[in-house]
């Protein structure tokens, strides 16, 4: 059976800014993890009267699988639709400044719109200051806070995303006691992405989460599945979203409780990191994740690491972001949001193969036919 994601849905100009000349940021080549455009800028056509329209993306890192799509997303939309993209990154995670420095190159160039996916709050003023230089604004995979922070967002529903493995994981537990690492993206920040997925998780699970816009506050030990079988929640330990940094989270973990036996990571490349520590401590434990990428999410979700991720599709997000802006430029109408959400749905699917009755899900040979990332 061939799965399709879900379709398609559908959603002010101030005094000019005095900024810093776009000469001031150092561009680095994809992969190289430091700050500043990935060097492209795809030739194609002109908007109306022959300018050119011209698209940032500001992506949190050029290193992690998911935003390296992104940027391939994006670039080739670009040439599809004679759009000249640039691109930039932070150094890691939450840098914020590199963004920043970023968004103000793009007012500087006297870009038409930029595409971002935000690392914290801080990027917020300058996000602002755009909009009211005269560029529309999309935030991709990650929703701003407050949402009105930029014009539309693109994204996964994370919260779903979250609900969905949590389900799945429930189910696997099957009424004997859930002893748990929450491995999540910061403690030192707040963002959607994060906060979502983890509260998505432990609602997926039955479990009472308190405050819905902060981890961690739930209670560390009660039932789960109405009632079914007994949890306990071990640690919430930041990740960063990266492999080392995931590797040392469980590490942590599993300093206080080697009994842990079921592992929410915020993303796959946390996963992969979570499953060496596992292994190297000699335990056994089901480890959910979300992005559905390739490599190494699918793979990992093959051979059994990973028992079940919430696929999503960061290239959709760059394309119909990269569209939008065009569209826009040349004076159509903008986009709206999912009815019932304040963002714009791309979807998201439960990819595992081991299928639980009355979960919606698809195979990883399935997810494989969509992921992204793919390298052969």
């Amino acid at each position: 059976m061939k799965y399709l994601p879900p379709n398609r849905r559908g959603t002010r100009v101030a005094a000019a800014l005095a900024l810093t000349a776009a000469a001031s940021l150092t561009f680095a080549a994809c992969g190289g993890g430091s700050s500043g455009s990935a060097g492209g800028e795809a030739s194609g056509a002109s908007g109306g009267g022959g300018e050119k329209i011209a698209v940032t993306l500001i992506t949190k890192t050029d290193t992690n699988p998911f935003f390296i799509a992104m940027k391939q997303g994006a670039i080739a939309a670009g040439q599809k639709n004679g759009v000249s993209i640039t691109s930039a990154a932070g150094k890691a995670d939450g840098d914020t400044d590199s963004q920043v420095k970023a968004i103000e190159a793009a007012v500087a160039r006297g870009d038409k719109g930029i595409l971002i996916t935000p690392a914290a709050a801080g990027v917020n003023s300058a996000i602002e200051n755009a909009r009211n230089a005269g560029l529309y604004v999309i935030a991709l995979d990650t929703p701003p806070d407050p949402p009105d922070t930029v014009d539309i967002t693109f994204a996964t529903d994370n919260f779903k995303a979250g609900e969905l493995i949590g389900k799945w994981a429930a189910a696997q537990m099957n009424g004997q006691k859930a002893t748990i690492a929450m491995l999540d993206l910061f403690n030192d920040k707040i963002v959607s992405v994060d906060v979502n997925r983890d509260q998505g998780f432990l609602t997926g699970m039955g479990i009472d989460v308190g405050d819905k816009a902060k981890n961690g506050d739930e209670a560390k030990t009660g039932k789960y599945a109405g009632g079914k079988g007994d949890y306990q929640i071990v640690c919430n330990e930041p990740t960063q979203g990266a492999t080392d940094e995931g590797k040392t989270a469980m590490e942590n973990c599993l300093a206080k409780n080697k009994s842990i036996n079921l592992v929410y990571t915020i993303n796959e490349p946390a996963a992969q990191g979570a499953a060496q520590a596992l292994s190297d401590a000699g335990v056994k434990a089901t480890i959910v994740s979300v992005d559905g990428g390739c490599d190494p999410g699918l793979k990992l979700v093959k051979d059994g690491t990973i028992g079940a991720t919430s696929q999503q599709y960061p290239v959709k997000m760059a394309e119909l972001g990269v569209e939008a802006i065009k569209k826009i430029a040349e004076g159509g109408e903008k986009p709206q949001v999912t009815p019932g959400l304040d963002f714009y749905d791309t979807g998201v699917a439960l990819v595992t193969d081991k299928k639980v009755p009355g979960l919606d899900s698809i195979s990883s040979a399935e997810g494989d036919k969509i992921c992204w990332g793919k390298t052969s």
